[in-house]
C-alpha cells in the first residue's frame, strides 16, 4: 500500500521528530501530535499534504478521545500507530518519590496503554495495521539509577507482547522497539531526575546520573538510521516483535539473556525440584 497513514505521538522533537520526517520523505502521510498550539501551527505550515498535526498529551485520555475521533473522522483510518511520546526519569529506587514514580508511569506506561486501547478498534476494522512500541534497551535490561524508567518501560514490553499474540489472528502486527543511546533531547532538557539525593548511591544510581549528562550530544545512535531502520520493517509481511537498534542494544539484550540462562542453568534442579510428584 502506498500513502499510509502514521499516527505518532510526540513530534516535537527527537527520535519522532526524525521519524516523522523520514515517514514524509518516503511518500506516507504523517499525523503527528504536539503539546504546543504554536509548534503544530508552524508544522502545518510548513508540512502541507504531507501531515497534519494535532494537539495531544498522552496523559490526558479525553484529549486521546479527541484526537483518535479527528483521525477517524478526518482520515477514516490508520494504518501505522507509533507510540513515542514519554521521558526519561533517573534516580536510586529508595529516592525516587511515589508522586514522580507515577508521573512517569502516566506518561511511559497509562499513555502508551490508552492510545493503543483507543486505536484498537480503528485497526479491527480494518483488519490490518502495525502497532510500534518506542521502548529502549533498558525495557528488556534494567540499569541501576534508572530502575523506575526500566520499570515503565518494562511494563510496555509486557503488554505489548500480550497484545501481540492476541491481534495477529486479526492481520494487525506489534513491533517493540529497544533503541540504546541515540543523539536526541533524551538525555537534555527532557531528562528528569528524582528531586530526593541520598549519599550512599552516589557509587550507584549517582554514577549513572553523572554518565547520562556526560553523553548527552555524544551518543553513538544516529536518529535518522533509526528512523529508517522503523520504517523498513513497517513494510515486512513478518516484522519482528523487538527490534534493538545500536550497538549498545544489542550489548545490554545479550547481557540480560546470558544472565538470565546462567540462573536457569545453574538453578534448574532446584525449579524441577518445586513440583508434585
Amino acid at each position: 500500500m502506498t500513502n499510509r497513514i502514521w499516527f505518532i505521538t510526540g513530534i516535537s522533537s527527537g527520535l519522532g521528530k526524525a521519524l516523522a520526517q523520514t515517514v514524509m520523505e518516503q511518500g506516507d502521510f504523517v499525523i503527528g501530535t504536539f503539546r504546543n498550539q504554536l509548534q503544530a501551527d508552524a508544522f502545518n505550515a510548513q508540512n502541507r499534504d504531507k501531515a497534519f498535526a494535532l494537539i495531544m498529551d498522552v496523559t490526558n485520555p479525553a484529549e486521546i478521545e479527541k484526537a483518535l475521533k479527528i483521525i477517524k473522522e478526518k482520515f477514516g483510518r490508520i494504518d501505522v500507530l507509533v507510540n513515542n511520546a514519554g521521558y526519561g526519569f533517573a534516580g536510586a529506587i529508595e529516592e525516587s518519590s511515589l508522586e514522580e514514580t507515577r508521573a512517569v508511569f502516566e506518561a511511559n506506561f497509562f499513555g502508551t496503554l490508552q492510545v493503543t486501547q483507543m486505536a484498537l478498534p480503528i485497526f479491527r476494522a480494518q483488519k490490518s495495521g502495525h502497532i510500534i512500541q518506542i521502548s529502549s534497551h533498558g525495557g528488556f535490561k534494567a540499569f541501576m539509577g534508572f530502575g523506575i524508567y526500566n520499570a515503565s518501560k518494562f511494563a510496555v514490553e509486557g503488554f505489548s507482547e500480550a497484545l501481540a499474540q492476541e491481534v495477529e489472528p486479526l492481520g494487525i502486527k506489534v513491533t517493540i522497539v529497544e533503541p540504546g543511546p541515540f543523539r536526541t533531547n533524551f538525555a537534555g532538557h527532557s531528562f528528569r531526575q528524582a528531586a530526593t539525593i541520598i549519599a550512599d548511591y552516589n557509587e550507584t544510581a549517582g554514577i549513572f546520573r553523572q554518565r547520562i549528562k556526560a553523553v548527552d550530544g555524544k551518543q553513538e545512535g544516529d536518529p535518522l538510521k533509526a528512523s529508517k531502520a522503523i520504517f523498513d520493517i513497517t513494510k515486512l509481511e513478518n516484522p519482528p516483535l523487538r527490534l534493538p537498534l545500536g550497538k549498545i542494544a544489542i550489548v545490554s539484550l545479550t547481557t540480560k539473556l546470558d544472565g538470565v540462562m546462567k540462573d536457569l542453568n545453574n538453578f534448574k534442579g532446584v525449579a524441577e525440584s518445586t513440583v508434585y510428584k
